[in-house]
């Protein structure tokens, strides 16, 4: 079962889509990074525009909605999923919207900054380093926006320029790494 943990919408049960296509983040893994961004990373959350790319179920940003974000965008490219993902932010009644777009062209688009982004790739997919490249050069962080990285444990992210890591910890098979934006 998978519930947001904490936060207006604490204990609403998530549907997650059938299949081995979508892998949402643990109730472990997702506590931990949300209390470091509300203790030591000084409450991201509040008031944020969040952005969840590679969104599945919207595990991540429905838990961000819930702990004070004030929109959250999510983009998914699986209409399966992102069908899941609409019933849950409407049963969640939480102020969002769905993209159903490849995350590489929804950020070849007209930017708009965010303050969070959430960003959770198929580990295999290797999309990690151009989607982070693709944010910071294309205007999609706001000054000081942070980037939640989930990806494999067993290698360290290296963050392209712009981005510098502010906080980084493994649990089992997966890394956290927090990145946040500087100007260059």
């Amino acid at each position: 079962m998978v519930r947001i943990i904490a936060g207006r919408a604490r204990g609403r049960r998530l549907e997650v889509p059938r299949g081995d296509g979508t892998r949402p983040t643990s109730d472990k893994v997702r506590g931990a990074l949300f209390d470091a961004l509300a203790h030591a990373l000084g409450g991201a959350c509040d008031d944020a525009r969040v952005l969840d790319l590679f969104a599945g179920a919207g595990t991540l940003g429905l838990e961000a909605w819930s702990r004070g974000a004030r929109h959250v965008t999510f983009v998914e490219r699986d209409r399966r999923a992102a069908a899941v993902l609409r019933r849950n932010v409407e049963a969640a009644r939480a102020d969002a919207a769905v993209v159903v777009r490849p995350v590489a062209a929804f950020l070849a688009g007209p930017p708009s900054p965010f303050d969070l982004v959430l960003l959770d790739p198929p580990y295999a997919a290797g999309a990690v380093e151009p989607t982070l490249t693709a944010l910071h050069a294309g205007g999609w962080l706001a000054p000081e926006a942070l980037v939640c990285v989930e990806h494999p444990s067993g290698g360290r992210l290296i963050p392209p320029a712009g981005l510098v890591e502010a906080w980084s910890r493994t649990y089992g098979g997966t890394s956290l790494t927090v990145l946040e934006a500087v100007e260059a």
